[in-house]
């Protein structure tokens, strides 16, 4: 299946679109001010050490110390002799040393960046491990022969001098060995250029910067089935043209400027899809929909069949329902970002049959997603619990904000509930103070209640405390807000 790639540029914003079929699979969106730190490989500090935890706290030099696990210490299983247990963090760092380290998760929400201190460097067809002496193979990459053979044709380029580790990527499937020992050169000079300047800079530094989102689509998304690559900047389509004739000429042909009046994303109808996918439901075709609410633990998803009556019975009405959701779901965690712990909750199917045909189904719709995803099957409630990597903020954290009229809860106190709250508070102050009156300042919506409906209660307190009470209304004011001001 063809594909294209959207990209709108600007100097503040880079937006990327993947497109099959007029349908928006994927969404990356890159902002100068907040540049994604996965890949970055820094000159870091000790700042603190935690034996209890088995962790560190590193100082990078960014807002918040970064966060490193003994698990994600390389040196710890090295001093143990690269078996069994790994040394205890406590006796490998110390504070205030230096330490090279790569960010391989960005910091999300209040949580600071998570940080190996095995360096990994990707290139176009190869993933470079100075630190490891090991080649392995992309799983994508399934024919046991094929990886064989690549693994053989990459150690005739490497020759037997070479102490680091290579992964080699689906992308290299068809690669001669001219291509492999360019990417090989490339990888090794980006490797050296990161431990000449480590040697110069003093920590916190940062050594080296991953590439660009547009470039990094180009790198890792781009492939034989991208029929076109349509950038709405002259600038940006210059750079990529250069990055292109260097690492991908292969890609050099497909990439072409947009023309036209409209924009790009608006021509495509990916600002919708954009807007689409900050909502809370998702209507699929047959009538049903999906309830998608994101947490900061973990996802839910409900799939309901809303309007859908067709099947030859209410078991089949379900099970078409449930076998539509599954790509829908794939689709939106791969166009939301959505990581971490998620639970689908599928309408109840009554035969193991038609279970077992839904989770293969997700399956099958979730191996097209180039994150690495895990589906653990049905629970004993009937849900379906599946995990998908986190590296980095999801659409919605990315784009939103908590509510400030809600706090992020998603609803409001009626103006009854309100109103209720005033009258005790008010209770409650003329207990300890004695004013001429009691002013409420607080929403329309909660003024006019007090006008009427809620009048006798508000006359019965003024009454009780042998105080006047006054309304005012304060436009500006949601209808959680108040104030109880003494005249």
């Amino acid at each position: 299946m063809t594909e294209e790639i959207l990209v709108n540029h600007t100097l503040h914003e880079t937006r990327i679109a993947v497109v099959q079929q007029g349908v928006v699979q994927e969404l990356h969106i890159e902002r100068a001010a907040a540049r994604g730190l996965t890949g970055n490989v820094y000159l870091g500090k000790v700042s603190r050490v935690l034996p209890g935890m088995q962790s560190a706290f590193i100082d990078i030099g960014l807002e918040r110390a970064a966060f490193l696990h003994v698990a994600d210490l390389w040196q710890s299983r090295a001093q143990h002799g690269g078996s069994g247990q790994p040394m205890p963090i406590e006796k490998v760092l110390f504070e205030g040393q230096p330490l090279l380290v790569q960010v391989i998760k960005d910091p999300l929400g209040t949580k600071g960046a998570r940080l190996s201190t095995q360096i990994s460097i990707a290139g176009r067809l190869l993933v470079y491990l100075p630190q490891d002496p090991h080649i392995g193979v992309s799983q994508r990459i399934g024919d046991e022969k094929e990886r064989q053979a690549l693994k053989e044709r990459l150690q005739a380029v490497l020759g037997d001098t070479e102490k680091g580790g290579y992964i080699i990527r689906t992308s290299a499937e068809d690669c001669d060995l001219s291509e492999l020992a360019t990417d090989v050169e490339y990888l090794r000079l980006r490797w050296q250029g990161i431990l000449d300047a480590s040697r110069r800079q003093p920590a916190p530094s940062l050594l080296y910067q991953e590439l660009s989102s547009t470039q990094r689509i180009l790198r890792d998304v781009a492939s034989d089935t991208t029929a076109a690559i349509v950038i709405d900047s002259r600038e940006e389509l210059g750079r990529l043209q250069e990055f292109a004739r260097v690492y991908v000429p292969s890609m050099l042909e497909r990439l072409r400027a947009h023309t036209g009046d409209r924009p790009l994303f608006g021509l495509h109808a990916v600002e919708n899809e954009i807007e689409k996918a900050l909502a809370r439901r998702v209507d699929l075709k047959s009538g049903g929909y999906l309830i998608i609410d994101q947490t900061e633990a973990l996802t839910t998803i409900d799939v309901n069949t809303g309007g859908y009556i067709g099947g030859r019975n209410f078991d089949d009405t379900i099970f078409k329902t449930n076998l539509e959701a599954t790509h829908s779901i794939a689709r939106q965690l791969r166009v939301r970002n959505l990581g971490g712990i998620i639970i689908v909750d599928f309408i109840d199917m009554s035969g193991s049959e038609h279970r077992d045909a839904v989770l293969a189904e997700l399956r099958r719709a979730l191996a097209r997603d180039r994150t690495r995803t895990s589906v653990n099957g049905f629970t004993a409630l009937g849900l379906v619990e599946l995990t998908r990597k986190r590296t980095r903020e999801s659409l919605a954290h990315l784009l939103c904000e908590a509510c400030p009229t809600c706090g992020g809860r998603g609803e409001v106190k009626t103006a009854r509930t309100i109103c209720y709250e005033i009258l005790r508070e008010i209770q409650r102050e003329s207990r300890q103070f004695n004013p001429k009156e009691f002013r409420i300042l607080a929403s329309q919506g909660v003024i006019d209640l007090f006008l009427e409906e809620e009048a006798p209660p508000l006359a019965a307190l003024c009454d009780a405390i042998g105080k006047q009470i006054s309304l005012q209304v304060e436009t500006a004011y949601g209808q959680e807000q108040y104030d109880i001001v003494l005249v």
